[in-house]
């Protein structure tokens, strides 16, 4: 048996035409609705850290583990529960995750006390966590396996727009209602997520695996991965601005080391391993993760950076600056969809390398910018940005979800979306230690919020801005060498 036939589950030898997939689209709507609901429950709620903080008198700083709890519980849960589900059933896990994320913004609104707000947010994550594990799998398994790319195109565009949608309305939202009406919003749409996935979504087709074989849950590796996860970002967001040489820093990256050792050491050992390590032999596979990581890792930088350009350095008003932004997400949810329909008919290579290309261009622009470039080309430069990030985004991660068996789909796109977060936190936690280090350098050791009140400031803002995005250039150019060297298995080798 091939290599290639050898990574092709039982259902994906389904004749395209075989009823099986004549629901595609509404099974999608209903995966769907769930995605652009948990996506713009995520962006939005950076709109209401202020109002939050205001309403708990705590500080800034502490109302922003409002955040950080969250990126924690998801980066820490998403691959055991994208393997929990490759076990149990996809729909079933994707259902409980409803029930907590609908759970966790009724507790988020009723939270009498920061505390509980605080536990209530890590009870949304938690559903955030089981849904986001099987949103991928789900989608690519109700399509054709020659229309992967569509699948995952579409995935993105919603995505996207969620992201894009989410301040837009909780801005609006907060000029008129408290910020625990934003948490309210999100109940019907879940609640309606629920009742559709519950009707439309088929366990046997979404799951796609041998209800004869059920290995066991390996519980051991879920608690290694986890830990390691959590104290990696920990260390790389810093957000208790320790000093690298403190004992708290270098006990974190020790710890990070062992467990993530031990994680290795249990996994290659294991008969029933949460995560197959031996894929990483597979070159294709390998690689393309390596360009994921290097692609997020570089284009953070920009999510990260330009509110404070336009805000602080600039001075736009907040709205403006929203409005301008939003066409980073417009983009890229026009590409995706365009990149994943093309790649299934002409390979997903082309289209990955054509989006390094394009993401290589618009850091060189961003390295260009000044305080003086107008604002219709920043925003003209932000919106082929997306697309450049749609371009390489859907056709990288089909080639990812392509190299592996479709019985390993659930672990696998959690994986995906795993090596997303770690990338978008270590670009911006690099992009933030070169901007702060250059202007501390100079003598500016402020919030990067006050540097249009310091004489000075400005320019040493704008010293470690292109600092920050020659190296996004770097990381750009290696994804890009990458992209070129990394040949996708079609889906003519696979059948």
């Amino acid at each position: 048996m091939s290599a290639g036939r050898s990574r092709v589950g039982g259902a994906s030898s389904r004749s395209p035409v075989d009823p099986v997939y004549a629901r595609k689209w509404k099974a999608f709507w209903a995966i769907s609705i769930s995605f652009f609901t948990m996506v713009m429950s995520m962006s939005m709620v950076f709109i209401a850290l202020e109002s939050i903080a205001d309403d708990f008198g705590v500080t800034l700083r502490a109302v922003s583990w409002v955040v950080i709890a969250q990126a924690l519980t998801i980066s820490a849960l998403m691959m055991p529960m994208g393997r929990m589900a490759d076990i149990i059933g996809r729909k079933k896990v994707h259902l409980i995750g409803l029930v907590f994320f609908a759970g966790g913004a009724i507790f988020t609104a009723l939270a009498p006390a920061f505390g509980l707000l605080i536990l209530s947010r890590v009870v949304m994550a938690i559903g955030n966590a089981m849904s986001q594990s099987v949103g991928t799998a789900m989608v690519i398994s109700v399509f054709p396996p020659q229309e992967r790319g569509k699948a995952i195109g579409s995935q993105t565009t919603a995505v996207a727009l969620g992201g894009a949608v989410g301040p837009v309305i909780a801005g609006v939202m907060l000029q008129f209602f408290a910020w625990q009406s934003l948490f309210w919003m999100l109940v019907p749409p879940i609640v309606i997520a629920f009742v559709v996935g519950y009707i439309i979504l088929d366990e046997e087709v979404v799951s796609q695996r041998d209800t004869t074989d059920r290995p066991q849950f390996d519980w051991i590796g879920a608690i290694l991965s986890g830990m390691a996860i959590v104290l990696a970002v920990i260390v790389i967001n810093n957000p208790l601005a320790e000093s690298w040489t403190s004992p708290f820093m270098i006990g974190g990256v020790f710890g990070v080391a062992v467990l993530l050792t031990g994680f290795v050491a249990w996994e290659l050992r294991s008969t029933a391993p949460m995560l197959q390590l031996r894929m990483f032999s597979n070159r294709v596979f390998t690689m393309a993760v390596l360009t994921r990581f290097l692609g997020f890792l570089g284009t953070t930088a920009v999510r990260f950076l330009m509110p404070i350009y336009l805000i602080s350095f600039r001075g736009i008003e907040e709205i403006a600056a929203g409005a301008i932004l939003l066409f980073t997400s417009l983009g890229m949810a026009i590409a995706a969809q365009s990149a994943g329909r093309l790649s299934d008919r002409f390979g997903e290579r082309p289209f990955t390398v054509a989006g390094f290309v394009v993401l290589v261009g618009t850091a060189v622009g961003f390295v260009m910018t000044t305080e003086t470039t107008p604002l219709w080309l920043v925003t003209t430069v932000l919106f082929v940005n997306g697309l450049a990030m749609g371009l390489w985004n859907v056709p990288n991660n089909s080639t990812i979800m392509g190299s592996v068996p479709r019985s390993s789909f659930g672990v696998i796109g959690a994986f995906t979306n795993l090596t997303r977060n770690v990338g978008n936190v270590t670009g911006q936690a690099v992009a933030s230690a070169i901007v702060v280090g250059v202007m501390a350098s100079r003598g500016f050791d402020i919030p990067l919020s006050k540097i249009d009140e310091v004489a000075g400031a400005g320019v040493a803002f704008m010293d470690g801005w292109k600092a920050a995005f020659i190296l996004v250039t770097g990381f750009s150019v290696v994804g890009l060498a990458l992209s070129i060297l990394t040949k996708p298995t079609r889906f003519e080798d696979q059948v």
